[in-house]
């Protein structure tokens, strides 16, 4: 009845926010669709989303990609190793707080005494041979112990709750640079063919230009143009190699070694998207869960504070013999036993104690304010996904419509040339129309992907860690 007490304050989940949506001005539930590769409406859907998200684009070179990264990541694996040694640290608080401490203890001596303190006139050697048992046990009559083992046991949680927060974070960061190494590839080819055009537009005028057809301006104008596509390459090729470095490192590897290729045409768009309602969101995202299991801790903290103040009992005994030979030892005549109790009453610490009650209760307060930005910056990242989701998809519409009016220019012009109605001149700047608008088509087709992604990450989802402990809380070990 006594050990059922415990001061401070109990631990309640903070409410969750009263929104009823994640923006201002409702997102349509649909996208808009378009023709061509990624040009499916989009749904957003009631429910979470599943555990292997990145399946939904279905291609399996993807899925062996986060597959590899979740089994090599080093962060990973120091959360893991992390995570496990709070584990066992609770574990170790367990054992020392909920049960008595019993040590045992052996010695002996041989010893000399001199016949000035012996008391019988002359010196004697003697051997002294010991075996105890003690035990102490402090009773936790104001819950104080308990409220550290609840605290401990609630930094274990937040451990794990970061654990998966890194591999669903790893997880979106993989398809994302996947995606942008197979945008970046498709950009530097085509740039390339779009060289080529410009290229042979240029050597077209320069033959024009010596035979008086066009001015030196329209020459240079046009090696202008060249130069200016050709500057873009660097830059793509560098972004390129950066993307392919990045991504080496997020699947364990070293730069050296490369990383498979992922076309765009290899991915589909996931056209249902589950989204949870607000109120839902803070129990489906890691990240929150493991900022409110520090807001458990802080409450934990404020109890032991709080019992600090309060006396302390604590319970010893003991168990033993003593004798000169361990061949004529008896519990009669060389047994010695103990048992006593002792009480701890704080009486002036010159504040020290009712200080650190308060700088708990401000360590409460800042766990707490933590979790709300925590929380906002959750709807932050699921607003900021759905309105780009809407806009990827006009954007890609638009780009779409764009090819679309290219291609057929291109088609007229082609068959006016076959009959000689117009230049080859006009034919190339045609083909370069053209050329650039599938440029575009393929950007706003992979950010469409990437942004989808995102919205997956962001409404976090039933990803479990490996080997992550269930509830350190309600299921404590007991083992020594």
């Amino acid at each position: 009845m006594i050990a059922g007490c415990a001061v401070g304050p109990d631990f309640k989940s903070p409410d969750a926010p009263a929104a009823q949506r994640y923006n201002q001005v409702p997102v349509a539930a649909r996208t808009v669709s378009s023709k061509g590769l990624d040009g499916a409406a989009q749904q957003i859907v009631a429910g979470q989303v599943q555990d292997d998200w990145w399946a939904l684009f279905g291609s399996d070179k993807l899925n062996a990609l986060v597959a590899e990264g979740l089994a090599h990541s080093p962060n990973l694996d120091q959360l893991k190793a992390t995570l496990r040694q709070a584990q066992e640290n609770y574990n170790a608080q367990y054992g020392s707080t909920v049960f008595p401490q019993v040590d045992g203890s052996l010695s002996a001596s041989r010893n000399r005494i001199s016949a000035a303190t012996s008391g019988t006139g002359g010196s004697y050697i003697y051997n002294l041979y010991n075996a105890s048992v003690n035990v102490s046990y402090t009773l936790d009559i104001f819950g104080g112990n308990r409220r550290e083992l609840e605290s401990s046991a609630a930094q274990v949680d937040s451990q794990q709750f970061q654990l998966e927060a890194a591999r669903l974070t790893l997880a979106g960061n993989i398809v994302t640079a996947a995606i942008t190494e197979a945008s970046l590839r498709k950009q530097v080819e085509v740039t390339k063919q779009l060289v080529d055009l410009q290229q042979s537009q240029l050597d077209i005028l320069q033959k024009q230009f010596k035979l008086g057809a066009v001015s030196q301006a329209d020459v240079s104008t046009q090696q202008t143009q060249v130069a200016t596509i050709k500057a873009s390459l660097p830059d793509l090729n560098k972004s390129l190699a950066q993307a392919r470095t990045q991504l080496a490192v997020l699947l364990g590897r070293t730069p050296d070694n490369g990383t498979p290729e992922l076309s765009l045409e290899d991915l589909q768009l996931p056209t249902n998207l589950p989204v949870s309602l607000p109120s839902e969101l803070v129990r489906a995202r890691p990240d929150i869960q493991a900022s409110e299991a520090l807001v458990h801790a802080a409450t934990a903290q404020v109890g032991v504070a709080t019992a600090n103040l309060y006396p302390k009992i604590t319970l010893t005994g003991s168990l033993g013999l003593a004798s000169q030979s361990f061949k004529t030892v008896s519990f009669g005549n060389d047994g010695l036993w103990s048992i006593g109790a002792g009480l701890a009453q704080p009486l002036f610490h010159g504040g020290s104690l009712r200080a650190q009650k308060r700088a708990a209760e401000a360590g409460l307060d800042a766990s707490l304010a933590q979790y709300r930005q925590v929380v906002l910056n959750a709807f932050k990242n699921v607003s900021d996904s759905l309105q780009a989701l809407d806009q990827d998809a006009l954007a890609l519409q638009a780009r779409v419509d764009a090819a679309d009016a290219a291609k057929r220019s291109l088609d007229f012009t082609q068959a006016r040339f076959k009959l000689g109605g117009t230049s080859f001149a006009s034919l190339l700047i045609s083909q370069l129309q053209y050329q650039q608008t599938q440029l575009n088509m393929w950007t706003a087709s992979a950010t469409r992907l990437t942004d989808t992604a995102a919205l997956f990450q962001s409404v976090g989802g039933p990803l479990k860690a490996d080997g992550a402990v269930a509830n350190a809380a309600s299921a404590p070990a007991a083992g020594g």
